[in-house]
């Protein structure tokens, strides 16, 4: 077997030991910090194993994946985090960073809930969504927000980089604090990664989103943090991963630095076409409707922005082979296309996420297409008034063609919940 087999096999090994129980997991911490004052401002937990203290976090989750378990050892690393900073007596003014894998579909476990119960009131929490497959269960990844808003968290979006899933999900998580990478923080930006730095100002300036720069570790690199707009930094100039302080404490009205924790929005429409609640419909021919919908596919097709495209087509018998053949294309060049309708099924075309409708729900009678970018919000929502003595394409529709960015937003996100996992 060669050298680089034997390694991975005994790696994997020495993993799966360690997730024998996955309760073993041990918190170190590393503080965030005010930029421009140098107060602490909370603490990241980050995950330990003190048997293994090498193991490669992402090698860790993959193979909790693979074992079934990564449920089990996420709650434990919440957990375990929150009952060292209340054994530490983390103050009240400061915030407490945990890392939450996007997909976890269970409940938290009954330790969770006496830990999380125990923390409220004492200090604020932070859910870091982690980069891993941010996309693989958008409706999952979507109820995780929610409920972590629900339980008065902020949250955080971790390690936006060049990486399209983080920038795609910007506008759908709204994180309360973005985490710039440390590539953006350690070297001066390429092209790519200066569309990402002007998508993630654009969005802070949009938002009140705070910008945390993460691997400051020298002052150069602590001078390009202040350059990308960082409020807030974390790395080695400022300290280790280790245990708590004995005495946690930070200078009164640290906090004042971040906005409220954020909400659900109001706009969390079922179907896109909720939204005619808040805006009075148009009418329109199909033809015309088309015409719209196609210019918003036409700037999808040409533009150099990474999108999250997502359409619903009524039923497949309008998801036709040049259409088909288009969003195939679609789907080469942005981080998430997808389209919805009656026979459609999980993968429509090569690349195109989807989601088979139910021939009989309310939703068949729409005809949607949302394009939500760093800088391009465009959303055509129409319904079907049933014309049936007419030319096709003289049947007319109500619809809503918007791009105001909070009301593209929400139409989308309701698309982006029927979406079929990876």
């Amino acid at each position: 077997m060669p050298d680089d087999a034997v390694r991975e096999r005994s790696s994997h090994e020495a993993i799966s030991s360690a997730l024998a129980d996955v309760n073993a997991v041990r918190p170190v911490f590393q503080p965030v910090i005010e930029l421009g004052t140098g107060t602490v401002l909370g603490y990241e937990a980050l995950a330990r194993w003190p048997e293994l203290p090498l193991l490669d976090l992402d090698s860790v989750f993959s193979t909790a994946a693979d074992l079934g378990v990564v449920d089990d050892l996420d709650w434990a690393c919440r957990t375990g985090a929150v009952d060292a900073a209340l054994a530490a007596g983390m103050a009240q003014e400061l915030c407490l960073f945990v890392n939450v894998e996007p997909h976890t579909t269970t409940g938290p476990t009954d330790a969770a809930r006496r830990a999380f119960a125990a923390a409220e009131g004492r200090f604020s929490v932070v859910l870091e969504l982690t980069e891993r497959s941010l996309l693989a269960d958008p409706a999952v990844l979507l109820a995780v927000v929610a409920d972590g808003r629900r339980a008065g968290c902020r949250i955080a979006l971790d390690d936006i980089s060049v990486h399209p899933d983080t920038v795609t999900m910007l506008e759908f998580v709204a994180p309360d604090i973005i985490k710039l990478d440390r590539s953006l923080v350690q070297r001066d930006p390429n092209r790519a990664q200066a569309r990402v730095i002007a998508a993630v100002r654009a969005h802070s300036e949009a938002t009140g989103a705070t910008v945390l720069a993460e691997g400051i570790e020298t002052d150069e690199h602590l001078a390009r943090a202040h350059s990308l707009g960082a409020v807030l930094g974390q790395g080695w100039l400022f300290g280790r991963p280790g245990p708590l302080p004995e005495s946690v404490r930070t200078a009164p009205g640290a906090l004042s630095i971040l906005s409220e924790p954020v909400a659900n929005s109001g706009l969390v429409p079922n179907l896109p076409s909720d939204l005619f609640e808040l805006v009075a419909p148009s009418i329109g021919t199909k033809a015309f409707i088309r015409a719209i919908s196609r210019q918003i596919e036409d700037h999808a097709r040409d533009t150099n922005d990474s999108l999250a495209l997502m359409s619903t087509f009524q039923h497949s018998r309008w998801f036709s082979p040049p259409v088909a053949e288009q969003y195939e294309f679609l789907a080469t060049k942005h981080a998430f296309v997808a389209a919805v309708g009656v026979g459609l099924g999980g993968e429509p075309a090569p690349g195109v996420r989807g989601a088979d409708l139910d021939p009989t729900e309310e939703f068949t009678r729409e005809w949607t297409i949302t394009a939500v970018g760093q800088h391009y919000f465009s959303a055509l929502i129409a319904r079907d008034l049933g014309d049936e003595d007419c030319a096709d394409a003289d049947r007319r529709f109500e619809f809503v063609h918007t791009h105001n960015r909070q009301l593209v937003v929400a139409a989308a996100r309701s698309l982006m919940r029927r979406i079929i996992p990876m």
